[in-house]
């Protein structure tokens, strides 16, 4: 995988990014993988935002700034964006370089965060060239941008994120001619392969943790609330093969949400720059935590437990929580 950096000052950086990945080989029919090795003890620290891509405006680079002390604090391995990474229309083609270095490579400019970032597409995203995220040639500009699909997996030995592209999901945006379908209509015939890929990958996993990534909620409290689509076809899914948490953005706030029938924990991390505030709908899940403000999530794995931290914008903890192994959620503080 080429992981050189064409900023030469980052390229000491790039050395020592570029042993942690190895791009798998892609049998047909199955999602594609991408191997992250985790720390020598075996833990891994990721760092998880959604919703930014705005120039640096409504607070961005100040979640940057504090997103780049935690990841120093903690070491973290990863980033991975939960979508809407480019507002409002994605990027226009992957000659839109200029709008994405000012929406990610000059604002995401602490050291801790010259990591790999591992994205995922929201529906502002696919309002533009939905293609372009994937491009070789975006990958020139940034080497910390790896969308290698727009549903793959990051295997990091005790856990799995298995990012989806939720999208396509969401049937009122196909009566929108705004919404760039290529390579994905027909819709039912995309969303039967990737539930089935999904499905067969999650059958085969070994891995410690579970963790499925996507742009829209299942369950939230936030203004957009739940997405029927995801509850109906892709939560099932969840439920049946042992899925300790689905991690989303879309509502711009920061929220934790259990499960009332199954240990599955849904975590919104969607406050990465404009938030709004006081947009509240009800769920029939049990509501955790909710911030209707501007932060970003950290989680630190082990094989024996994830430990879970909600920042704010100024990088004061708002909550922070635990996971077994045994699929008892704990508060921790």
């Amino acid at each position: 995988m080429h992981l050189e950096r064409c900023n030469s000052g980052m390229s000491s950086v790039a050395l020592l990014v570029s042993p942690l990945l190895l791009l798998l080989s892609l049998a047909s029919a199955e999602l594609q993988r991408v191997q992250h090795a985790p720390k020598e003890d075996g833990s891994l620290t990721v760092l998880a935002v959604g919703d930014w891509g705005r120039g640096g405006q409504y607070n961005q680079t100040l979640v940057a700034e504090q997103m780049g002390v935690i990841g120093e604090k903690l070491n973290a391995d990863f980033i991975i964006s939960t979508g809407d990474n480019f507002y409002n229309d994605g990027l226009s083609g992957d000659n839109d370089t200029a709008f994405f270095k000012a929406s990610f490579t000059e604002i995401y400019t602490a050291e801790s965060l010259q990591k790999p970032w591992y994205i995922v597409l929201g529906n502002h995203d696919y309002t533009g060239d939905a293609l372009a995220q994937q491009s070789p040639a975006i990958r020139e500009v940034d080497s910390r941008w790896i969308s290698v699909n727009k549903s793959f997996i990051v295997e990091s030995e005790i856990v799995e994120f298995f990012l989806v592209d939720t999208s396509p999901f969401v049937l009122k945006y196909w009566n929108e001619s705004k919404f760039d379908w290529r390579n994905v209509a027909p819709r039912d015939t995309y969303i039967a392969n990737l539930l089935k890929d999904l499905e067969d990958a999650l059958t085969e996993s070994k891995a410690t943790w579970k963790i499925v990534v996507g742009h829209h909620p299942i369950s939230s409290g936030c203004e957009h609330g739940n997405t029927t689509e995801l509850r109906e076809h892709l939560l099932p899914v969840l439920k049946a093969h042992g899925v300790h948490m689905y991690l989303n953005g879309h509502d711009h706030c920061l929220q934790r949400i259990s499960s009332i029938d199954s240990p599955v924990e849904f975590v919104t991390s969607g406050g990465g720059s404009k938030a709004w505030a006081g947009k509240f709908k009800a769920t029939t899940d049990r509501m955790e935590f909710l911030y209707d403000g501007q932060g970003f999530l950290s989680m630190q794995l082990t094989e024996a437990e994830a430990n879970l931290v909600f920042y704010d914008v100024t990088g004061a903890v708002l909550h922070s929580w635990g996971l077994t192994k045994s699929d008892a959620a704990r508060i921790v503080s």
